[in-house]
């Protein structure tokens, strides 16, 4: 395996692990430069959906609707974690499916999601190294990814990869700006707040998700490169299912999440040292 095909390995990993993370957030586009076959993180710069970018904020909602989607966004903010089941879909370069459990407190987004590939040109890539699935854990100041046998042999035997979020916004031009805020704010009412943005939000009516009876809400936020946002939320005022669809530079993304068990306990647990490697160091190694 050439330098040039790790580096593309592992910022392939890089994004998987990032779009599974981000199920619950705003939809973040793939690596700046079109894809992991170059050297940059993926994008976390502000997409015009992203309630973070400097562009002018839209009006904000008012009246019932605004009353009712906020009161979701506080209840499912104080929830502090749920189980997770998503699947991403983005352009012909990957699609996955995750599941796990992610926790989102203070200190940030913590958990640990297993991420299957299911197709995409990432997705062969990844099988041609011996790897179906991985499984993702999240910590405030970083993310681990597990490869397998093949790919670690490659790489000095370690079998986990070590994403630091500042190193990642260090990366690719400037591409990576606002990651480590994106990662550490990840919380499934992120989707509320958008549709709280939105100008054409309305209640499209009650349906049964998943057998529960829940709300679905619908909106289109960001202007010239619109995005929309639905919501289904039970009784409680809790996030049932969200899908978000939008475009990126790798082709239209499309996010479904299902978000159950509210309050679950939550754990992550760092990989032995001896058995990592750090993201940063291990382009450096390869030329990077």
């Amino acid at each position: 395996m050439t330098g040039t095909t790790v580096r593309r390995t592992v910022v392939a990993i890089a994004l998987t692990a990032t779009l599974a993370g981000l199920t619950g957030c705003t939809s973040s586009g793939g690596p700046a430069d079109g894809g992991p076959g170059g050297s940059a993180p993926p994008a976390a710069t502000p997409q015009p959906s992203d309630p973070s970018s400097t562009a002018p904020p839209a009006p904000s909602l008012t009246g019932p609707s605004a009353e009712a989607l906020r009161a979701v966004e506080r209840a499912t903010g104080r929830a502090g974690s749920a189980r997770v089941e998503s699947t991403t879909v983005m352009g012909s370069e990957l699609s996955l499916k995750a599941a796990g459990a992610l926790g989102w407190r203070d200190d940030g987004l913590t958990g640990t999601l297993t991420i299957t590939y299911t197709g995409g040109t990432t997705a062969e890539t990844m099988r041609r190294l011996g790897t179906t699935a991985m499984e993702a854990r999240y910590l405030p100041d970083a993310y681990y990814a597990e490869v397998g046998d093949e790919f670690a042999d490659r790489v000095g035997g370690r079998h986990w990869i070590k994403y630091v979020y500042e190193d990642l916004e260090d990366l690719g031009g400037g591409a990576g700006a606002g990651f480590a805020d994106q990662m550490r704010n990840t919380t499934p009412n992120q989707a509320v707040k958008l549709l709280l943005t939105a100008e054409d939000v309305r209640r499209v009516g009650e349906e049964k998700t998943r057998g529960r009876r829940t709300t679905h809400w619908t909106g289109t936020v960001g202007g010239a490169t619109a995005q929309t946002v639905d919501i289904w939320v039970d009784d409680r005022d809790l996030l049932v299912k969200k899908v978000e669809r939008g475009r990126t530079e790798n082709g239209e993304l499309t996010q479904t999440a299902y978000y159950s068990e509210y309050g679950v306990t939550v754990s992550a647990e760092r990989p032995p040292a001896a058995d990592t490697a750090d993201f940063k160091e291990l382009l450096a190694s390869q030329g990077g």
